[in-house]
Formats: C-alpha cells, sequence, structure tokens
C-alpha cells in the first residue's frame, strides 16, 4: 500500500554550490519550507539574491522487494534539477506546480543522498521574470517520499493525482465520469456507494456513474462534496489506493447578467490572494493558510483570485471545503518572452492536471497585464494557442486574462479568452475615481458579448498614517477608505462586472518599491504583511459582504486630533448604529454600511458604537499641534512639492503625460525621463521607451508616471523636474 513520509528536516543547504557526493557537514542546516530570500527579498532596492542553490539530504528510507520510492515536490522556485548523489534524474521549469521523480533505481544501486538544485536566476524561458512580486526561491513548500507497490496509480506525468472527474448535469441527475491512470492491474472505484470494476487498458480505465438527486457543490451556503475512491488490484491482492473529492455544480457567466451558480446569480465579489509572508518570503505552513483563508471568509469574499501562479494544494482544499469561487491561473504575466513559450503550455498543463478535480475553480487564468511592455511579435498567437489547449484540456471550463488598464479598450486582445477583465488604478496611479466605472462601462459597449470582470483595485496605505483631510498619495489608511467606499459602490451599480477583487488582501513583498514608508513592500493590502493588523477598509467589506453581525470603529490607530470637532466613520453591516462619547449617548443613526458621526472633543476620550448585536470602542484624544508621525515624508508618488504655490499658468509634476508632449519643451523632459533606465523600473516604461507614441494617451499624471522609474528616483530629482516645468508656459 501507499505510504507518504514528510522529510522537512535533516538538510543542509549552501548557494552556489556543486551536487556533493558525501553529505557536507560543513553547509547550514534548514529545515523545509524554505527560501533563501526570506528577508532581502523583503528590504527593499531590489537587490535581493537570485541565484543557483543546493539542498541535500540523506534518504535512508528502506525500500522493500517490490515497491518504489518517489520523491514529491509541491514547489521549487523557479526550476529544480534532481541527484541522488551526483546521478542527475529529472529537471523542472516552473515554481509553483508540484513535480515528482522516481528514486526507486537510485537508491537499488546504494546510493542515498537526494540534492535539489533550486535556481531563481533571472532568464528568458521560465514564467515569471518581470512583476511587481518577490521570486523566491527555494523548497518552500517542503518535500516528501512516496513509497508504493510496483503496481500504482500514476505519479509522474504533469504532477498528477492520478485521477480524474468530470461531473455532467443531467437535470436534477449528475453523470459522473472517473478516469483513472496506473501501470497495470484492474482498478475499481467508489462514488456515492457504489462500485465499478474494470481492468487498466493501456495505462487508462474509466468509469460512468449516476448520482440520482445530486447534492449540489452551492457556493458559501453549502459547499456539499462527493468522494471517489479507487483501489488497484493484482493478482488478487490489492496494491494501491487514491481518493479524491469532487463537488456536482453547475455555472455560467453572462455578459450582462454576471456569474451564475447551479442557475442562480452569484457575483464573485472576493480578494486577490499572494501567498506571502513577513519573514517568511513564500515559506509558510499550513497553519498560516489557514489563517489567510480564515481572514478572507470572515470578510464575507465568495471568490479568491489566487494570483499570479499556482497556489498550495491546501489552499485549492479549503477553497472546495468552505465554497469559495476560485479563478485559477499561470504566472505569464507583464512580458511576453520569445523563449518562454514552452513554459507556458506546461504551467497550464500542469495547472489544471493538479487542480481539474477542484469545484471551487470556474476559470483558468491564461495571463496577467501580458501587454504591459505592447504588443510584442507571437504573443497573440500563444494566447489563441494557450487558449485552444486550455480548452483542450478542460471543456467545462472557460478561459479569462486580466488586462493592464494600458490596454486600448478597442484591441481584438481582448476577445481571445472567453471572458476577461481589466486591472485598474484610477484614484491611485492616476487621477480621477470615477474613471473605473467609466473606463468599464465603455469597455463592456465595446464588447458587449464579452463577460467582463474587475481583477485589480486598490490604493497603498501605511497604517501609521493618517489625515483628517485624505488625498490620493498620502498613503493614509482615511485616503484608503475614501477609495475604497467609492469602489464598492461602484461595482454594486454594475451587477454585470462577473467578477471583482480588491487588490490585495494582504501587504506583500515587491523587494524593488521603496514607498510610503516601508521598502520592499506593495501595501495595498487589506491586511498588513505580517496578517497582524486588519485596516479598517476590511470592516467595510465585511459591512458589505458578511451577514454575520458587527461593528467596527474606524480610526484606532488615528489618536491624536488637532482639531476640535472629529468625524467618526463606523463601519456596521446592521442598520441602527449609537455612537457613545465616555459612555454618554451623542447619536443614533439609520442606515447602511457607513456611518458618519461628528463628534466635538476637548480631551481623551472613549468612543463607543453599539448596535443590536455588538459593540466597539477606541481611545483618541484632543492635542495642540498635528502629530507629525502621522504624516508621510519620504520617497512618494505624492507631495514631492507644495502644490498650493504651483504656478497654474505653467506645467508642473502635476500634469498629465498625454498633455505635456503636446508641448515641445515638456516633450522632451518627458522622454528624457522614458530613455532613463533603471534597475529597478517597472516594465510599462520599457513599453513606453519601445513605442513612445502611447504618451500620447497616457491618463497618468508625471507624478506617477516618474514611479514606473523605480526606487533610485530621488525627491531631489524630482524636485528638480517640477523646478524645471514651472518654468515652461502652458
Amino acid at each position: 500500500m501507499r505510504t507518504i513520509l514528510t522529510i522537512n528536516d535533516g538538510w543542509k543547504f549552501c548557494k552556489e554550490a556543486e551536487i556533493p557526493s558525501v553529505y557536507p557537514q560543513e553547509w547550514e542546516s534548514v529545515t523545509l519550507p524554505h527560501t533563501w530570500n526570506a528577508l532581502d527579498g523583503q528590504d527593499g532596492g531590489n537587490d535581493y539574491w537570485r541565484g543557483q542553490a543546493v539542498y541535500t539530504r540523506v534518504i535512508d528510507t528502506e525500500l522493500p522487494e517490490g515497491m518504489r520510492l518517489f520523491a514529491d515536490f509541491p514547489a521549487c522556485n523557479s526550476s529544480g534539477d534532481i541527484y541522488m548523489d551526483e546521478l542527475h534524474l529529472a529537471h523542472h521549469d516552473g515554481g509553483y506546480s508540484t513535480f515528482r521523480v522516481d528514486l526507486t533505481d537510485a537508491v537499488r544501486s546504494g546510493k542515498k543522498l537526494l540534492s535539489v538544485r533550486a535556481d531563481n536566476s533571472k532568464n528568458e524561458r521560465v514564467y515569471p521574470q518581470n512583476a511587481d512580486f518577490t521570486f523566491y526561491g527555494g523548497l518552500y513548500r517542503g518535500v516528501n517520499l512516496i513509497l508504493v507497490p510496483e503496481t500504482h496509480f500514476e505519479l509522474v506525468k504533469d504532477g498528477t493525482p492520478g485521477m480524474k472527474i468530470t461531473p455532467v448535469c443531467k437535470g436534477s441527475d449528475y453523470e459522473v465520469t472517473v478516469e483513472t491512470w496506473q501501470n497495470d492491474g484492474t482498478v475499481s472505484v467508489s462514488v456515492n456507494g457504489e462500485t465499478k470494476t474494470a481492468d487498466s487498458i493501456d495505462g487508462h480505465a474509466q468509469f460512468v456513474f449516476c448520482i440520482k438527486d445530486a447534492h449540489l457543490w452551492n457556493g458559501r451556503k453549502d459547499p456539499y462534496l462527493y468522494t471517489a475512491k479507487a483501489v488497484l488490484n493484482k493478482d488478487g491482492r490489492e496494491q494501491d489506493c487514491i481518493e479524491q473529492k469532487f463537488g456536482c455544480r453547475t455555472f455560467r457567466i453572462d455578459a450582462d447578467e454576471g456569474f451564475f451558480l447551479n442557475g442562480k446569480s452569484y457575483p464573485l465579489r472576493g480578494v486577490s490572494r499572494h501567498q506571502d509572508r513577513k519573514g517568511c518570503g513564500n515559506a509558510i505552513t499550513d497553519a498560516m493558510h489557514e489563517e489567510d483563508f480564515r481572514l478572507i471568509y470572515e470578510m464575507g469574499a465568495t471568490s479568491i483570485r489566487l494570483a499570479h501562479y499556482q497556489h498550495a494544494q491546501k489552499f485549492y482544499d479549503l477553497c472546495d471545503a468552505y465554497g469559495i469561487v476560485a479563478w485559477a491561473e499561470i504566472p505569464y504575466i507583464s512580458e511576453h518572452m520569445p523563449d518562454g513559450r514552452e513554459n507556458t503550455f506546461s504551467q497550464m498543463r500542469e495547472l489544471i492536471t493538479q487542480n481539474y478535480n477542484h469545484p471551487s475553480i470556474v476559470v483558468w487564468g491564461l495571463s496577467n497585464e501580458i501587454t504591459m511592455q505592447g504588443m510584442k511579435e507571437g504573443m497573440t498567437e500563444n494566447h489563441v494557442d494557450l487558449n485552444d489547449f486550455v480548452h483542450h484540456m478542460d471543456p467545462t471550463r472557460p478561459t479569462t486574462m486580466a488586462h493592464v488598464m494600458l490596454l486600448d479598450k478597442k484591441s481584438s486582445f481582448i476577445d481571445i479568452a472567453d471572458t476577461g477583465a481589466y486591472n485598474l488604478y484610477f484614484g491611485w496611479y492616476a487621477e480621477g475615481l470615477e474613471k473605473n466605472g467609466e473606463f468599464l462601462d465603455e469597455t463592456h459597449r465595446l464588447h458587449p458579448s464579452l463577460p467582463l470582470g474587475f481583477t485589480e483595485y486598490g490604493c497603498d496605505t501605511n497604517p501609521a498614517f493618517h489625515s483628517a483631510a485624505p488625498s490620493r498619495g498620502d498613503y493614509t489608511e482615511e485616503y484608503q477608505m475614501v477609495y475604497h467606499e467609492y469602489i464598492l459602490n461602484m461595482i454594486e451599480q454594475r451587477p454585470w462586472l462577473w467578477c471583482t477583487y480588491a487588490w490585495n488582501m494582504f501587504d506583500f513583498a515587491a523587494d524593488a518599491r521603496n514607498e510610503g514608508g516601508t521598502p520592499g513592500v506593495n501595501q495595498k493590502g487589506i491586511v498588513t504583511m505580517d496578517r497582524k493588523i486588519r485596516k479598517d477598509v476590511y470592516y467595510l467589506y465585511k459591512a458589505y459582504w458578511s451577514d454575520e453581525p458587527f461593528v467596527h470603529v474606524c480610526g484606532r490607530r488615528f489618536t491624536d486630533h488637532a482639531e476640535d470637532t472629529v468625524r467618526i466613520t463606523v463601519y456596521s453591516n446592521e442598520p441602527e448604529v449609537s455612537l457613545y462619547k465616555d459612555s454618554i449617548l451623542l447619536e443614533t443613526q439609520h442606515g447602511s454600511r457607513i456611518f458618519r458621526f461628528s463628534v466635538p472633543i476637548d480631551a481623551k476620550h472613549t468612543i463607543e458604537a453599539r448596535t443590536a448585536h455588538d459593540s466597539d470602542q477606541m481611545e483618541i484624544r484632543h492635542v495642540s499641534e498635528p502629530n507629525p508621525a502621522y504624516v508621510y515624508d519620504g520617497p512618494s508618488i505624492l507631495n514631492w512639492f507644495d502644490s498650493s504655490g504651483l504656478k497654474e499658468d505653467c506645467f508642473s509634476l502635476r500634469d498629465k503625460i498625454s498633455d505635456l508632449v503636446k508641448n515641445e519643451e515638456a516633450r522632451k523632459i518627458v522622454m528624457r525621463a522614458v530613455n532613463t533606465e533603471s534597475p529597478g523600473e517597472d516594465a510599462a516604461l520599457k513599453e513606453y521607451r519601445a513605442d513612445p507614441s502611447r504618451l500620447m494617451d497616457c491618463d497618468m499624471d508625471f507624478e506617477h508616471f516618474l514611479d514606473l522609474a523605480g526606487p533610485n528616483l530621488s525627491m531631489n530629482i524630482r524636485r528638480a523636474i517640477n523646478t524645471t516645468l514651472q518654468k515652461i508656459h502652458k
């Protein structure tokens, strides 16, 4: 029978080492999961170490006669080479999917030293290579050994679970096709109390079951799962056994009405998730996955976009078990690499093979913001072929893509996949919160038969910074509230959006960043990277999505107020909120989700909100001067100069690129910024460098545009640019 043994201890580790022939006692001892970028991948500067490193461990597992031994690697970023002693056994490209290697012959010949060369160095063939997150190197999901009889279910091909389950709706009944792959023997499969048996023919067996009046997998309301169990026999004896969960559900995605689950409207409203943690990188535990999931589930989300790569099986299992609809995608992101075509197919093949049975998954994502650097040769063809490939592998699910806001709304590229979506950041990288809705409306009009979603939106927020008059680019928790309050209202007015995902559920590492007081981190999260602070907008989403009664008083980190009257915001999903100051009732309001109160203060006060089922409180105090710690004064996308002193008849960093390039002098300044290469620059800057004509339609102001140059463009340089622009009359 099958035995699975986790081997996460006893490993030695060394960067830039040769494959050892004997156990290297002098190397660093590490316990898996492990990444070598847990610290330098999160500290800013875009200088985290990318290269090759070797992990090695003695394998002393006893291998009885008639048994085979496989090494199971849930992830090795970005490429992995597997050795026993110095014998090379396998190579794998792709840092987020499972692969397995047969160790049997090497172990039987006396080899005991299992070594893995992990490689996250830069190249032009393995995705991702250019994106706004850290590419952590290492064996960050641990390693297992799988001991099976000679006759066993398939393990190696594309990291397969060995079984494929396809439920098809037939009225209230479901026809369930179960396929297994094995190297010999007779297969018996059991589903819903019924067992069928067939011989393995050319390594394949297939069974069809009928489930009468099937119990549906019905999202958060009732995520019911069935189990398919397969037993492999030979010569009258059981050899191997596997099980897979599956669900019976139907869904459809309509261009005008949105997402439907089991025939009923079921708006997909949720968040995107990166898998890393502060101080851990991607080397996180099952308990950490569970904590992430609980935070998302408690908020009331119905869906998760698992960006921008294949996530751990643990997380897909949680989505299945608790009824969260998932968008799954590969890291075909930010730029099309001509030499990376095969890798897009191999990563997609593994994603689908390993995750086909999960009822939570409803779409396969082809790419994310792939036109960031413009339309590259071979890119459209690759997407058309990849789209066809997905339909061949899985005719039951549609494809999708997430497009960068720079992609022309009229582009036919949008129509390649079955569904589409846009990542939009109006109100952060470009002015005008209202432009998010206008952009989506116009795209919907131009592509009337294409279901359209909203896959990224957000603004960077450091919970240390606060303002009573928040503005775009100040990194305050209060501007994040303004931003998301507007976006959620905008989304609610457009029920045809088949999916919407806030970017991001958690702050995450992007080592090229240096802004907002926390170098190396993208701070658009609703929760901080260490999961210790739920920013106030967490409760805004809970007010919109959750049925669990609650109330939350915003501003508990905004303690000091120099103003005599403070506006207090309360989020709740109950219809009535009463606000108390120092236990004295100030006001009771009837409303929905967002409640605002004006509170006079003159000392230290306790502010409490009460509803019929809950209460929450915080303390604030009156101070003579504003607290300077609440104001960010460093590299930022805003506040490079005092806007009150600008000459309005001259250009400045506040002007849009599309306006600046119409003036000959101002255009020269813009082009110098475009043509100056920087190690930490954003991929979008390369796109404009390659095709300057795109600047004519660029809606960013120059201030935000300069952020594309990366972390090395100092405040002094920006001020100098602004001073020069102020000498050019409009």
